[in-house]
């Protein structure tokens, strides 16, 4: 009895396990635990976009190979194809990027240090990694829908596509958190790799 006696007070002074610092899903991360998942820094960001878009080559070549392959398209001469052609790359893309960052990162995310989560800094699922997919396409659909409606040059073309994805990085400094408005509307971001995970 007097064990007991004494041991209580000693117990109740013990302090409190501190609550989880992740949030229950669908919720914001509390400040304290968002502040940890730093976000990289934007030149950061497009040099591993631009090694993304090396990278891809090497993919997109051989999935038109393959199409190819399947349907006796010979050197891209069959012009009835190229719409078919254009949606299996879509698709081969789709399930490239949906794979990898369901996992965290791609090759050159890896390589850069960067990995893509949710809001609560949690792996993205499938259905969200495809979402940010489809998103990412605005990258480039804004200026190709412009110049569909016009006639231009290679390069002025050109010039007009990566002057809109300069302007869509450079738009991520007005977003709070500095990530890209695409990861805000698939609500995902891109954090550091070395940043702590919560949960």
């Amino acid at each position: 009895m007097k064990r007991n006696a004494l041991a209580s007070p000693v117990t109740s002074a013990l302090p409190e396990s501190p609550a989880p610092s992740h949030a229950p899903p669908g919720q914001p991360l509390p400040a304290a635990a968002s502040a940890v998942l730093t976000a990289p820094g934007l030149w950061r960001r497009m040099a591993c976009w631009l090694y993304e878009g090396m990278l891809l080559f090497a993919v997109v070549f051989i999935a038109g190979w393959l199409f190819s392959t399947l349907t006796q398209m010979r050197n891209g001469v069959d012009g009835s194809k190229h719409p078919l052609l254009q949606g299996f790359l879509f698709l081969v893309l789709g399930v490239y990027f949906t794979w990898f960052w369901s996992r965290g990162q791609t090759l050159a995310m890896k390589t850069w240090g960067i990995r893509v989560v949710d809001r609560q800094g949690q792996p993205l699922s499938q259905p969200r990694a495809l979402l940010r997919y489809l998103l990412s396409w605005l990258w480039f659909l804004p200026p190709l829908a412009g110049l569909s409606l016009v006639k231009l040059g290679a390069g002025e073309a050109t010039v007009i596509v990566f002057g809109w994805v300069a302007i869509w990085a450079v738009l991520s400094r007005f977003h709070p958190l500095g990530q890209f408005w695409h990861d805000a509307l698939a609500g995902t971001r891109l954090v550091r790799a070395d940043s702590k995970r919560h949960g």
